[in-house]
């Protein structure tokens, strides 16, 4: 009996082990492959430079973007402007670059609301003769094809940036449906700067200083999940700001431990699912590397760093989910090594994929994880790092490190990934959707995206359809206030369509309404669909005397009369409109709605 119990006791401690083994493997385990395929054109020179994965002319296949390096325009090297590797969705590339400035970072997104990707950039070399690429800090607008550029930057740039910018970040910041602009300084000692995109071409500083010195990289995101972009910065003024919803910003670094006169290292931003709120990575002075997340209840950073190395030979990070099990991975590169460690957002790490460049010193420039560029439905990675190269006379420069997960692309499936589930959304902010794809290489598809107010059963909304399948979709959120939104993804290659819904529900501030019911609620003023396209709709205008919709420059472009719907809209162009309504009884309400072109 005692040797049964003996033997009973030891499966079942095996049993255990094996469980415990199954949740530690349950993670998928990672491998990459580099490729060149294009990218090694042009050259690079030095210096530092930030990348951003973006399906810039909307073909449905993620670029890859930067202004380059210290060669940047044409200074031993033949970049020069906006760099762009068109990429075809199987890991090939083309590159095109147009105008004559450089070294520094840049950011995508639709700044005017009209269908087409644009660029915001900060950088050093601000040579340019002509009004395209003459400030440290710019905006240009896009045409659809990735190649020309409009500049949209009066105002930018005017708030003591004399030295160079860099790190360059699109958020909309005062929640009015317009994406606005943080850049930070080139080094010392130009700061950092918010600027608020005011529609017309114009921006209007709302925040920022001068002075102290930088680690190049800023980025957005909502830290505490209140509905108010924020950001991470690498000044050493201070790290975490949270906004208020009107481009004022305060600085938060409680529970972060002291950067002394320097700033944090090659930081990175993401989700951190168990605390419905924000958390970034970066390398301490020790080469080691950190992760916080910002806590809610008690209103700090708590250290997630957990067994990742306190000491170490990196200088810059990322973090990401890598695997797709809904936690986010951190990974780290310097001197030759790049390691990346699975996490369960409770600070336990597993170390999975790592590999090293080729040739020393291998100090890293930048690193970026932004995108699925082989639609095989896992991120992929950029490096650039410096390297020794020629053979008689021998000089430092850098060399693009690009890897591919290395999962095969063979089925066609789409996965919520922002929101999926407890975020906070005012409406009328400008937003990204975010979701990941695998689709059978060589094969085309398209999404489309619905949202219900009323939990996972619908009915369900129409957001967009026909969207290029990259992976982001910007909106402005809707005002169907709930806190039970859900969205649901349809993916189709023409023949086959998979579909997903978020994971659980997400919050739109408001009263809630049904969209899909047609509902007028009082003053709300909804009109649907918002964004739209050819027409717009009101379910009740029997009590309405007059409808206005407004340009942004204040021209009444469709004016009537105890209107009839829906009113076409065919005939405008796409961006941001303003509408005012008139009812029968005296009292009048007014709104934002935006045309989106197919």
């Amino acid at each position: 009996m005692k040797n049964f119990r003996n033997f009973s006791i030891s499966i079942f401690l095996i049993l255990i082990f094996l469980g415990i083994s199954k949740l530690q493997f349950a993670q998928k385990t990672l491998s990459y492959q580099r490729i060149i395929n294009g990218l090694d054109q042009p050259d690079f020179d030095e210096g530092a430079t930030d990348f951003v994965f973006d399906d810039i002319n909307m073909d449905g296949n993620l670029d890859i973007l930067s202004v380059g390096d210290h060669g940047s325009p044409n200074f031993n090297t033949a970049q020069h402007g906006i760099l762009v590797w068109f990429g075809d969705g199987q890991g090939n590339f083309q590159n095109y670059m147009n105008g004559n400035f450089g070294y520094g970072g840049i950011a995508a997104g639709d700044v005017n609301n009209d269908g087409f990707k644009d660029v915001g950039f900060g950088v050093h070399h601000n040579y340019s003769s002509t009004n395209f690429g003459d400030q440290l800090i710019e905006v240009a607008l896009g045409d659809g094809t990735g190649m020309n550029w409009q500049p949209y930057d009066a105002g930018l740039a005017t708030n003591g940036e004399t030295w160079g910018m860099f790190g360059t970040a699109f958020a909309d910041f005062d929640n009015n449906g317009l994406l606005d602009l943080v850049s930070i300084s080139f080094g010392c000692c130009a700061g950092l700067h918010v600027y608020l995109n005011q529609g017309d071409g114009s921006w209007q500083q709302s925040f920022g200083f001068t002075g102290g010195g930088s680690g190049f990289l800023v980025r957005t995101c909502d830290i505490n999940n209140d509905g108010f972009m924020d950001f991470i910065s690498s000044h050493q003024n201070g790290t975490a700001y949270f906004g208020d919803g009107t481009g004022n910003f305060e600085n938060n670094d409680t529970g972060l431990p002291g950067a002394g006169s320097t700033a944090r290292a090659g930081l990175d931003v993401a989700r951190i699912n168990t605390t419905e709120s924000a958390g970034f990575s970066y390398i301490n002075s020790s080469g080691g590397v950190k992760v916080f997340a910002w806590d809610n209840l008690l209103e700090k950073w708590t250290d997630l760093s957990g067994n990742l190395p306190a000491t170490g030979i990196y200088q810059l990070s990322q973090i990401a989910d890598m695997n797709n099990d809904g936690f986010a991975d951190v990974m780290a590169y310097g001197n030759l090594h790049f390691q990346l460690w699975l996490g369960d957002d409770s600070g336990n790490w597993i170390a999975d994929a790592a590999f090293t460049t080729n040739d020393d010193p291998g100090d890293g420039n930048a690193m970026r994880t932004d995108g699925d560029l082989d639609k095989n439905g896992f991120p992929d990675l950029l490096i650039l790092t410096t390297e020794l190269t020629g053979s008689w006379i021998q000089v430092n420069k850098n060399i693009v490190y690009a890897y591919l997960e290395n999962s095969p692309a063979d089925e066609l499936w789409i996965k919520p990934l922002f929101p999926n589930g407890n975020e906070h959304f005012y409406p009328g902010t400008a937003q990204f959707i975010e979701w990941a794809t695998e689709v059978p290489a060589g094969t085309n598809s398209t999404a489309k995206i619905e949202l219900s107010a009323f939990g996972p059963d619908g009915p369900w909304w129409l957001l967009a359809d026909n969207l290029p399948n990259n992976g982001k979709h910007q909106w402005i959120v809707p005002e169907t206030g709930s806190e039970n939104i859900f969205l649901k993804f349809t993916i189709s290659d023409g023949f086959i369509e998979e579909t997903a819904i978020t994971a659980a529900p997400f919050t739109i501030f408001g009263s809630p309404t049904s969209i899909s019911r047609s509902k007028f609620q009082g003053n709300n003023n909804l009109l649907y669909p918002n964004p739209g396209n050819d027409w717009i709709e009101i379910s009740d205008s029997r009590n309405i005397k007059r409808f206005c919709l407004f340009s942004l420059d204040g021209q009444c472009l469709i004016d009537q009369q105890n209107p009839s719907f829906p009113i076409n809209t065919k005939n405008l162009n796409g961006g941001l409109y303003h509408f005012k309504i008139w009812f029968n009884d005296g009292s009048d309400g007014a709104g934002k709605w935006v045309k989106i072109l197919n």
